[in-house]
């Protein structure tokens, strides 16, 4: 194993079509595509049955825990590879919403284990595009009881007690697990989270499956004890003062997220001991580990650098967002 040489890697993104989904994932990433209606694209994804496939280098085909399984630590870190094993921690995602999302919520790790035998959900939210006028829910506007909550859920006033915030390209949402949160019609963004699919929908605006002629399923019961009744002066991210093109997003346990603007050359991460994603959004990218393997990317297409690689050089002249452990 000491002579492995990973190169950072690319995978197939998971194109999914949703209700509320639209035109802009492939048009970001400059491809031609039959399929519509795509609200997510998951670029590395280590969900069981969503799983990311390598589409570059000796590996191309390999899943990501096929990939983690064979590497180990020298892929996503000793300490991140003893902590989680073949299952990869973090999921990035490109959302693009046409329509609104449903008002969730999602438990914490504790929660999560204990009901579902899965990690929680914490995630953070960076807005690439807006429509005139988007929204983005995020937390309470003031404070209710856990029985005014299932209240306000049958009488169908639950969203009148959400925080509405006008969303902006460059706006930052942390949602800890246990945050009520919707994305509005309007938005695109790139969406870093922990790798679990736990989500209770509590409201859903009266839609009505496609497939089943039915109302979607509601969790109501479920994120009654998931919820995070607290109100909090403020829920959008004030990200760090941007030095030398790099500023820092958000920084919780469970991930750090920067953006990262290039404009020739800039030399990243000596010796984090971590993997960390690129999501390029503007322009295009040249990624060079300090074994010279390189990968490129243009906007909308992402790269998993391996925890071996000590440092990294990027060219080019382009906008990312780069998340680790």
């Amino acid at each position: 194993m000491e002579k492995a040489n990973i190169p950072p890697l690319k995978f197939e993104p998971i194109l999914k079509s949703t209700i509320w989904g639209g035109e802009k994932i492939a048009k970001l990433k400059g491809i031609e595509s039959d399929q519509h209606k795509i609200g997510e694209s998951w670029e590395i994804s280590g969900v069981a049955g969503n799983e990311s496939v390598v589409s570059n280098g000796p590996d191309a085909g390999l899943t990501l825990s096929q990939m983690i399984d064979k590497y180990k630590g020298l892929l996503t870190g000793d300490k991140i590879y003893s902590k989680f094993g073949n299952k990869f921690p973090l999921l990035i995602k490109i959302i693009d919403a046409t329509d609104d999302l449903s008002l969730q919520v999602h438990p914490n790790d504790e929660l999560a284990m204990r009901r579902h035998n899965s990690l929680g959900k914490t995630e953070m939210w960076y807005i690439l595009e807006t429509e005139p006028d988007a929204l983005i829910c995020s937390g309470l506007s003031r404070s209710i009881t856990p029985n005014e909550y299932v209240e306000k859920v049958a009488d169908h006033s639950l969203m009148d007690i959400v925080a509405h915030h006008i969303s902006h390209p460059g706006d930052v949402f942390f949602l800890p697990a246990g945050r009520v949160h919707s994305i509005g019609a309007g938005n695109l963004l790139i969406e870093v989270q922990e790798t679990s699919d736990v989500t209770y929908r509590i409201y859903d605006f009266g839609r009505v499956d496609a497939k089943t002629g039915k109302p979607r399923e509601l969790h109501v019961d479920l994120a009654k004890d998931a919820i995070d009744y607290t109100v909090y002066p403020s829920y959008i991210t004030k990200p760090s003062v941007e030095l030398d093109g790099i500023t820092k997003l958000v920084a919780c346990d469970h991930f750090t997220v920067y953006r990262v603007r290039v404009d020739g050359e800039k030399i990243l991460y000596p010796d984090i001991k971590s993997f960390f994603t690129i999501t390029c959004y503007e322009g295009n990218l040249t990624i060079t580990d300090d074994r010279d393997n390189s990968v490129s990317l243009k906007a909308g297409e992402s790269a998993l650098i391996p925890a071996m690689a000590t440092s990294v050089t990027i060219t080019g002249n382009g906008t990312s967002i780069h998340a680790y452990i």
